[in-house]
């Protein structure tokens, strides 16, 4: 199970730090990805780290100022935003999955969302 927290509403240009708990003891071997999805808008790929937290890999339009991490010790990834713009709102999940070098990954297991929502 996912629990992803810290959603808000933050102005433009502002930061925000997302959450994501796993309650699988096996949360280290897993790469995990963050997500979102704007009102009328499919789905889309924003983030990854691998299992080890070695590696990351970010959609383009947030290179610069979003940054993932991970705590294995607390079964826990996190989304640094920063500079946050009103086209980064959306609704933004977590997943669970594997990942090669270079790539997004593939996610099996995702979490519930939470909204963040910039105002300009």
């Amino acid at each position: 199970q996912l629990q992803a927290s810290g959603g808000g509403l933050v102005q433009a240009g502002g930061s925000l730090r997302l959450s994501c708990a796993a309650s699988r003891r096996t949360f280290s071997s897993y790469a995990m990805g963050w997500f979102r999805q704007a009102p009328g808008k499919e789905r889309e790929f924003v983030a990854r780290i691998i299992s080890s937290g070695g590696s990351t890999y970010y959609t383009g339009s947030v290179k610069g100022r979003f940054t993932i991490s991970r705590d294995n010790a607390k079964n826990t990834v996190y989304l640094q935003m920063t500079s946050l713009k009103p086209e980064d709102t959306a609704v933004y999940y977590c997943a669970a999955g594997t990942a090669q070098p270079g790539t997004p990954g593939k996610y099996d297991y995702w979490g519930q969302g939470t909204l963040v929502t910039v105002s300009s």
